[in-house]
């Protein structure tokens, strides 16, 4: 309880900090300098999890075309044959001993990943389904679409073209703030049980996908440096553009504020909204928390 209601606070306080950044006056310097500080957008806000109920119809789109994206930026990768990244590797090699296809094999990893979230005490989102399910889909369609046997120019531009799409898609998918894809909530999840950095863990995590999908068959080449080297920067650099920014959070129904301490039913979003799916928000609840015998919606405590 003291959890919840201490994130609605929490919120508040991450939209002022926003609204100070955004209003900050650009750094004196060159004209140049000047100029570009003007034109280049504010830093990204903390890219934690933001509740289904706030502002869907802006950030849905935006996860479901970042996914989209992602999925078939893989698949342009795979068609380069010059190297993919880790997780890739590991798919191409597991279709060399099953007749799942590529997309599929990623969607029942997925599940199989979301096992080890239940030791960390990881709880899934609308982001991790909707990974699972777009990626599988837009993988699959993206290698029906591009041919094979291609010549090596056309391959090179296609691993270039790869790179950079994923990087964006990263960037687009990630900026909606609908929560972690099974892989990432493994990682975050492990570092926080383990105490050991995300650096570390998301290293040995690949490391390790790498070494199992090589012994497979899978493809390891030039690609899979050129992705390790590349992806994380692209990220970065388009990450401003998508990141979403929180918006205030909003009087409760009943004209009070959350207390810490206090009960709820723990249906309600930071908006005040029921959201009926504790599943998709497992965050949600502190809007109802007031020192009150209950909104219209949880008279039945």
């Amino acid at each position: 309880m003291q959890q919840d209601s201490t994130e609605h606070y929490g919120r508040e306080h991450l939209h002022r900090r926003e609204e100070r950044l955004a209003s900050a006056p650009p750094e004196r310097g060159a004209g140049p300098t000047r100029l570009m500080s003007r034109t280049r957008p504010s830093p990204p806000p903390p890219l934690t999890y933001v509740p289904v109920g706030e502002r869907p119809l802006r950030r849905l789109p935006q996860l479901l075309v970042g996914l989209t994206l992602y999925g078939f930026s893989l698949s342009v990768m795979v068609r380069a044959s010059l190297g993919v990244n880790p997780w890739s590797v590991l798919y191409e090699g597991m279709e060399n001993y099953t007749s799942m296809s590529f997309g599929t094999i990623s969607a029942v990893l997925g599940v199989l990943v979301l096992l080890l979230w239940i030791p960390l005490k990881q709880k899934p989102t609308l982001g991790t389904v909707a990974n699972i399910l777009v990626l599988a889909y837009s993988s699959d369609l993206g290698l029906s679409l591009i041919p094979q046997h291609l010549g090596l120019p056309t391959r090179a531009g296609l691993l270039v073209g790869g790179v950079l799409l994923n990087g964006l898609s990263v960037a687009v998918y990630v900026g909606a703030r609908f929560g972690p894809g099974p892989r990432d909530g493994l990682m975050t999840g492990a570092s926080a049980v383990t105490g050991r950095s995300i650096r570390l863990v998301r290293t040995v995590i690949e490391i390790a996908v790498l070494a199992m999908g090589g012994l497979l068959g899978g493809s390891v080449g030039v690609g899979t440096v050129l992705y390790a080297l590349a992806v994380g920067p692209v990220t970065q650099f388009f990450l401003p553009w998508f990141a979403y920014r929180s918006t205030p959070a909003q009087p409760l129904p009943h004209g009070r504020t959350p207390r810490a301490g206090s009960r709820g039913c723990g249906r309600h979003t930071g908006a005040g909204r029921p959201t009926g799916s504790p599943l998709l928000e497992p965050q949600v609840g502190a809007a109802c928390r007031a020192g009150h015998g209950g909104c219209e919606d949880c008279r039945h405590e």
